[in-house]
């Protein structure tokens, strides 16, 4: 799906992102109904009417597919967005709250399916402790900006570790129950942390 020289920039950048959105419906859907391990990239490809090459352009691999946040642009943008009276955690809580009130509940259903996949597959599994660390790299760039800190000061990047140590648990509990609110209990988990993580 190429784009015209003259369309602007940003219905060209729209029109990559409902093609991305689009492929990666369709390979969550595969995956559910016939097995992450059995699905390949062509039939992803026919599924989303493509070939393999547009895939391609869109996704370095199969896996990608399953890696990729759509949420994640939507997350920073509110996170940088709250009141700057929140501290990093408060305004981290705050805005899966307000993700949490705006998310279509079929979006944050196929999301919930998404990120169940991903801790059920050994394979994703181990590639998305990838994407949390470099969580890390992106908490703390929000933690320097609300604090006037530097991204690479140890106690920023300390704070940002933890924030991912913690998500990460709550991840891996909540995978586990097909009914678990994922936002609420990562929630639950960021306040743990702001209490202090008391036993």
């Amino acid at each position: 799906m190429t784009s015209s020289p003259s369309e602007p920039a940003g219905l060209r950048e729209r029109k990559k992102a409902r093609t991305r959105a689009a492929i990666q419906r369709h390979a969550l859907r595969l995956f559910h109904e016939q097995g992450y391990s059995a699905t390949t990239v062509d039939q992803i490809a026919a599924a989303a009417e493509i070939s393999p090459s547009t895939f391609f352009r869109y996704f370095p691999t199969k896996e990608a597919t399953v890696l990729y946040d759509p949420f994640d642009p939507l997350l920073i943008e509110a996170a940088v967005g709250q009141s700057a009276a929140l501290s990093p955690i408060g305004a981290l809580r705050a805005t899966m709250t307000f993700i949490r009130e705006q998310l279509p509940a079929e979006e944050w259903e196929a999301e919930r399916q998404r990120q169940g996949l991903v801790f059920r597959e050994p394979e994703l599994r181990s590639a998305v402790m990838d994407k949390f660390a470099e969580g890390i790299d992106v908490l703390a760039d929000l933690a320097a900006r609300r604090t006037g800190r530097a991204a690479d000061d140890f106690e920023v990047r300390n704070w940002a570790g933890a924030v991912v140590g913690v998500v990460l648990a709550a991840f891996l509990g909540a995978a586990a129950d097909p009914e678990a609110d994922m936002l609420l209990v990562i929630d639950q988990a960021v306040a743990h942390l702001d209490a202090g993580l008391p036993l």
